[in-house]
């Protein structure tokens, strides 16, 4: 048997929604043969990669088509109900099976995209939402950590709505703010995205200083993995040099307590996307204390602190660290 005799494997994401019983996420499955005297049927078999779990059809092919040997033959078969985000294995075999006459597919499966437009001038998001069944649909937007928390309130349109597109406001770009869209119905599937997933500018904005204690603080709002650390900036056109054991992990509110409101001293957030550096006292946008020619007071001691030039870069300050542990966040 010529092992050329399955031509293609096609699969596609389908959706399909039935009142009152909600909607489901289907796999739609094409194949392509050339005719033999010998074959019977098709079988396509689809396994879960995360369960194991197997489900197959079969098709017959009549006796009057096998007689037109040669000729190709497109075959439909019907979908298989899946789950959003499942990765399936697909196999095509001839009935019966002819050794090496098989054709396999991976595929994830992803729910139905959304269309949707940014204003930025405006702080909108205008969504459009999908036509089905006549049924009536949620839309909101949430921040994306362990689950989505609504960022605003969820907003319902029915289903004889004339107009199905939506206005949502938002305050701050950030890569954990997304967009939400399911079916008034229960366990709808929910359509997903986040159109800021690559604008990470403002998470390095949320520094904070407080005069009283003389601490300098910074907390993620979105999960997020990097490095933060305390460092010197020479000046225009150098890099800022960083500053031995300031180092911490960014996975939740990292403080220096006794910092010294010096323009050179800034923050230095390190990630698997490079590096951003933040001067907070290089405008006057904290109030500070009285300057002095110290850049920090390291572990706390008694007795007076080490004071440092500012033109010069000290070599061994070692700041106070604190950081508040969180449970672990998903990669951002």
């Amino acid at each position: 048997m010529p092992r050329s005799l399955l031509g293609a494997l096609a699969l596609s994401s389908a959706m399909k929604c039935s009142p009152p019983d909600g909607c489901s996420l289907l796999l739609r499955t094409n194949a392509s043969l050339v005719l033999h005297e010998s074959l019977k049927g098709l079988e396509v078999c689809s396994t879960s990669l995360d369960t194991q779990e197997t489900q197959c059809q079969t098709v017959r092919v009549p006796r009057a088509s096998r007689r037109q040997a040669g000729r190709q033959l497109q075959v439909h078969f019907d979908c298989f109900e899946v789950g959003v985000a499942q990765t399936l294995y697909v196999t095509l075999r001839t009935v019966p099976h002819f050794c090496g006459v098989q054709l396999g597919q991976q595929h994830h499966m992803e729910a139905e995209k959304l269309s949707y437009w940014v204003d930025r001038s405006r702080k909108v998001i205008l969504v459009q939402v999908p036509e089905s069944g006549g049924l009536d649909y949620y839309v909101r937007l949430c921040l994306k950590r362990f689950t989505c928390k609504d960022a605003g309130t969820p907003v319902r349109v029915t289903g004889n709505s004339v107009s199905r597109r939506v206005s949502l406001p938002y305050s701050r770009e950030l890569p954990c703010l997304c967009l939400e869209v399911w079916s008034a119905t229960p366990d709808a599937v929910r359509i997903q995205t986040c159109p800021f997933k690559d604008d990470t500018e403002s998470l390095w904005d949320a520094i904070h200083y407080h005069p009283e204690s003389q601490a300098l603080s910074w907390e993620p709002t979105c999960p997020m993995r990097g490095r933060v650390s305390l460092c010197w900036w020479p000046g225009p056109g150098t890099h800022c040099l960083e500053l031995k054991h300031s180092g911490r992990p960014a996975r939740g509110r990292v403080q220096y307590p006794l910092v010294d409101t010096q323009p050179q001293l800034c923050l230095k957030f390190s990630t698997s996307l490079g590096f951003q550096v933040r001067c907070p006292f290089k405008q006057p946008r904290f109030p500070a204390l009285p300057a002095s020619r110290c850049v920090c007071v390291s572990r706390g001691r008694r007795g007076p602190p080490h004071a440092v030039d500012r033109s010069r870069l000290p070599l061994s300050l070692r700041p106070l660290v604190t950081l508040q542990r969180t449970l672990q966040w998903p990669l951002w």
